[in-house]
C-alpha cells in the first residue's frame, strides 16, 4: 500500500471499484455557526467536500454523520440546505431509519443524518448505538479530525464493527500538523485564547523543541497572577500554579503591554500597573511590535488562539499578527475557531500553508501525537494493517 501519515489506512488505499454501491458512513465535523437557520461560516463544510465528492464519484451510497453544538435539540437541517445547493441530499431524522434510507439511495447518492447527539449514548460511546449504526453500512470513513479527540460512539465505537479508514481531510490534517514534530528552525509557537490548561500540554511538549513560545491573550493572565500582578476584572483560570515552571523561562514571551477597559474608557498599560477595576481585553501595540522581528526571522510558525477578546470586538492584535505571518517567508500552520475566523475576515486564508479545522483536536494531537479517533482507525480489525 502507498505511504500514509502515521501508518493510517486511508480511503484512497481502497480500490475504487470496491466502493461502487457500498453503503458508507462518513463521519464529518459539520459543527458550524448557524444564525436564523443559515450557515454563517462554511469552512468546515468546504473542507469536507473533497471526501464527499470522491465517494460520490466512486458510486458509493453515502450517509453523513455529524453533531452540532452542545444542545441535543440543535438541528443539522441548515447544513442539509447548504449542501443541497451542491448536490441532492436526503435528510434522515433518526438512526432507526438510517438502514432503510441508505439502502434506497442511488449510487453516488447522499443523505445527512440528524445531529448524532440527539441519539442516547453518542457521548458515552454506547455499544448498542455503535452496533445500530454499523448495521446500516459496509464501510466507515472518519473525516472528522476536529472531533476525533472525543471518545464518542461515532468516532471510536464504529471502527469496532465496520472496516474503517481515514478520509482525505483527516489524512491532510495528520500530515500537515505532523510537520511540527520535525520543524525547520527558528521554530515559533504563538498561543492565545483563554484556557491555559488546554495549552499547557502543548507548552510542555514543545518547550525544548521550539525556539520561542509567545503566550498572549487570556493565557498570559495565568502568568501575571503568579507574578503577583493585579488582574482586576480580567478573565483568568482558577488554577494558575501550573504556569510557575515557565515563569522565567527564556523561551517564553509574555505581553509587554495590554489594552484594558475600565468603565467606558480604554487604556494601554503595562501588566504590572493594573487596578482592581481594570479588565484586560487585548495586548498593546508594543507587544505586537515585539513580535514582528521574531515572525520575520522564523522558518516555521504554529499559531493557535486569538490574542484578544475577539468575540467582543478586540481583534486588532489578532488581525495584525495574521497579516505579519501571512507576509512572512515562514511555513505557517494555524488553527482554532476564532483564529481561523480572523483570517477569513481578512480574506488571507490562502496565504497560510495549512489551516486546521481542529481546535481542541489540533492541540491534543500536537501534544500527544495521536487522538482517540485516530487510534480507533488504526486498531479496527476489519482491514489489513499497513506495513511499517
Amino acid at each position: 500500500m502507498p505511504d500514509s501519515p502515521l501508518n493510517l489506512r486511508l480511503l484512497t488505499h481502497l480500490p475504487p471499484a470496491e466502493l461502487r454501491g457500498r453503503r458508507v458512513l462518513l463521519r464529518l465535523d459539520l459543527n458550524v455557526p448557524i444564525e436564523r437557520g443559515v450557515v454563517t461560516d462554511d469552512f468546515r463544510i468546504v473542507s469536507s467536500l473533497p471526501t464527499i465528492e470522491y465517494l460520490r464519484a466512486q458510486g458509493a451510497r453515502l450517509a453523513i454523520v455529524s453533531h452540532l453544538g452542545r444542545k441535543p435539540e440543535e438541528t443539522l437541517l441548515p447544513v442539509a440546505h447548504f449542501l443541497e445547493k451542491l448536490f441532492p441530499v436526503r435528510f434522515c431524522p433518526i438512526v432507526a431509519k438510517l438502514k432503510s434510507m441508505l439502502a434506497d439511495l442511488p449510487e453516488g447518492g447522499v443523505l445527512l443524518l440528524e445531529n448524532i447527539r440527539r441519539e442516547a449514548g453518542e457521548e458515552t460511546n454506547d455499544d448498542a448505538l455503535a452496533r445500530a449504526l454499523a448495521d446500516s453500512a459496509d464501510l466507515y470513513v472518519n473525516d472528522a479530525f476536529a472531533s476525533s479527540h472525543r471518545t464518542h460512539t461515532s468516532i471510536v465505537g464504529l471502527p469496532r464493527y465496520l472496516p474503517a479508514v481515514a478520509g482525505l481531510r483527516f489524512a491532510k490534517e495528520v500530515e500537515n500538523l505532523g510537520r511540527a514534530f520535525t520543524p525547520p528552525h527558528p521554530f515559533l509557537i504563538i498561543l492565545g485564547g483563554a484556557k491555559f490548561e488546554t495549552k499547557l500540554p502543548l507548552i510542555e511538549r514543545f518547550i525544548t523543541m521550539a525556539d520561542k513560545i509567545v503566550i498572549y491573550g487570556a493565557l498570559a493572565h495565568a502568568f501575571f497572577k503568579e507574578l503577583g500582578y493585579e488582574l482586576g476584572e480580567s478573565l483568568v483560570d482558577k488554577e494558575t500554579t501550573v504556569a510557575r515552571p515557565f515563569l522565567y523561562h527564556p523561551k517564553i514571551i509574555l505581553p509587554a503591554d495590554v489594552r484594558v477597559k475600565n468603565g467606558e474608557r480604554i487604556f494601554i498599560k503595562t501588566p504590572d500597573t493594573l487596578v482592581a477595576t481594570d479588565n484586560i481585553l487585548d495586548v498593546g501595540l508594543i507587544s505586537i511590535e515585539k513580535l514582528l522581528p521574531i515572525i520575520r526571522s522564523a522558518k516555521f510558525i504554529l499559531w493557535n488562539g486569538p490574542l484578544g477578546n475577539f468575540e467582543h470586538g478586540f481583534h486588532g492584535s489578532t488581525e495584525a499578527v495574521a497579516k505579519f505571518i501571512s507576509a512572512s517567508n515562514a511555513e505557517s500552520i494555524v488553527g482554532g475557531g476564532d483564529t481561523v475566523a480572523s483570517i477569513r475576515v481578512l480574506n488571507i486564508l490562502d496565504q497560510f500553508d495549512f489551516v486546521s479545522t481542529g481546535g481542541g483536536a489540533m492541540l491534543d494531537f500536537l501534544a500527544t501525537g495521536t487522538l482517540p479517533g485516530l487510534e480507533a482507525l488504526k486498531t479496527s480489525p476489519f482491514l489489513p494493517k499497513l506495513s511499517s
